[in-house]
């Protein structure tokens, strides 16, 4: 026992932080802070613009194109005196010494647009502004996943801390009885027994202390990770009023949590706006049967004097029609794809319908249950303190032996431990039934 409790006193010695100001983190800021700096929901967001963009680049197909092009070369031909070549009749002719500079200036600007695709531009804006929608929604079910496991790793804090405390104080009643037991042993008011009960008694509670503060502490750290804190600063924790849920209404009619559910979750809507996009996307496909009417416009200009560029001007405009008639059966298969495409989306629409219902009858089972155990705990924890009371004054007359008062002592604790629990899963509970039902939010 002795070494166990030079071990301890280490491990405090070594523990004890720098005095430094502690920054206090409540629940409604550490949601806060997740949904600002969890890098998860940084990336899904930054993701988010490209969908923008897309739907930008959609708009942008129905415009013309435009580009401009210019261009400067020069050449040089320098012919020797002597020098033959061939004629274009194929006749040897001498050239006299001579030297050719040439230089060449061109400027153009053009571009091409649609007339008719089979109305297939329109149907691609109406998509990608429905894919947007669709990232936006799941974004935002993102961000309730991500409150509800800040919830949760906030609350594990909040058990632990309380545990941590209670366990404080167990210790600290032991090392009392511990003293007084010793007392009455050097006076041979007690047994051995007594004595050795509780030295081992007195030795588990410094353990399962430190287990205490280690659970604590990691509690902590996975916390401060997930919300990208710096894990070397010091915080304090605190479970702000706000978020001290009331019991949700209508636990016994399942039927108007499903409708609930099945209208405010963004999973939901996204997938059913998947669905949709599908379908658009069907029609861009079917555009391939139609023809397509496309135009092209430009004008240009070249001179061999800078000066002169603008003299000489070319204008052209054209419109070309293409009708398809066999395409290796690619438009076949960009309508089969489409199809399955929009069975599949379907298919997931209906599972997911089915497992959103069963997350919330689940969610609501588990909030009705925790709400009973805490009842009971709570009860069990009166009797036990109460009982407890009872022995130790007993233990004092002498009327009941030592094993009578640690056993209703022993019941105390763990009535304790479950209370504490209890408490901690019932706040959870209903942060987990918000989150199936897609009502759960920083507001």
């Amino acid at each position: 026992m002795k070494r166990i409790t030079k071990i301890i006193l280490l491990i405090n010695l070594v523990s004890v932080p720098f005095i430094t100001a502690q920054e206090k983190i409540t629940l409604s800021q550490a949601i806060t802070t997740a949904l600002n700096q969890n890098s998860t929901l940084i990336q899904t967001s930054n993701s988010l613009k490209i969908s923008e963009a897309s739907v930008k680049s959609a708009y942008g197909s129905l415009l013309p194109t435009l580009n401009l092009n210019g261009g400067w070369s020069w050449q040089r031909v320098s012919n020797n005196q002597g020098n033959t070549q061939i004629d274009y009749l194929g006749n040897i002719e001498n050239v006299g010494e001579s030297q050719i500079d040439s230089r060449n200036y061109n400027l153009s600007v053009g571009g091409n647009f649609t007339v008719f695709d089979g109305l297939s531009s329109f149907k691609n804006i109406s998509q990608k502004k429905t894919d947007l929608e669709s990232a936006k929604l799941d974004l935002e079910k993102l961000k309730q996943d991500a409150i509800l496991q800040t919830v949760n790793l906030f609350v594990l804090i909040m058990n632990y801390q309380k545990t941590l405390k209670f366990q404080e104080e167990d210790l600290k009643y032991n090392q009392d009885l511990l003293e007084k037991i010793k007392g009455m042993h050097e006076l041979k008011m007690i047994a051995n027994f007594d004595l050795y009960s509780q030295e081992y008694q007195t030795a588990n509670s410094q353990l399962i202390l430190l287990q205490a503060e280690s659970e604590y502490e990691k509690a902590k750290l996975n916390l401060l990770t997930y919300l990208s804190k710096d894990i070397t600063k010091e915080y304090t924790f605190e479970l702000d009023s706000s978020y001290v849920l009331d019991v949700i209404n209508d636990l016994d009619n399942p039927e108007i949590l499903y409708q609930t559910a099945l209208n405010r979750r963004a999973d939901f809507n996204s997938q059913k706006l998947k669905l949709e996009s599908g379908e658009y996307q069907l029609s861009i496909a079917k555009s391939g049967l139609y023809p397509n009417i496309s135009g092209n416009y430009g004008f240009s200009t070249s001179a061999v004097k800078l000066g002169d560029i603008f003299n000489r001007k070319v204008y052209n405009f054209g419109l070309s029609l293409n009708i398809p008639i066999f395409s290796g059966w690619m438009t076949e298969y960009s309508i089969e794809s489409a199809l399955v495409q929009i069975k599949n989306s379907n298919e997931q629409l209906n599972a997911l319908e089915r497992q959103i219902k069963t997350e919330v009858k689940a969610a609501m089972l588990d909030l009705k249950s925790t709400q009973l155990q805490l009842e009971v705990t709570k009860t069990a924890v009166k009797s036990a303190k109460e009982t407890w009371d009872i022995q130790r004054e007993k233990y004092k007359l002498g009327t009941v032996t030592y094993i009578d008062q640690q056993l209703a002592y022993r019941d105390f604790v763990q009535a304790t431990n479950n209370s504490i629990t209890a408490e901690s899963n019932y706040i959870y509970k209903q942060f987990s039934l918000l989150n199936a039902l897609g009502l759960l939010n920083n507001q």
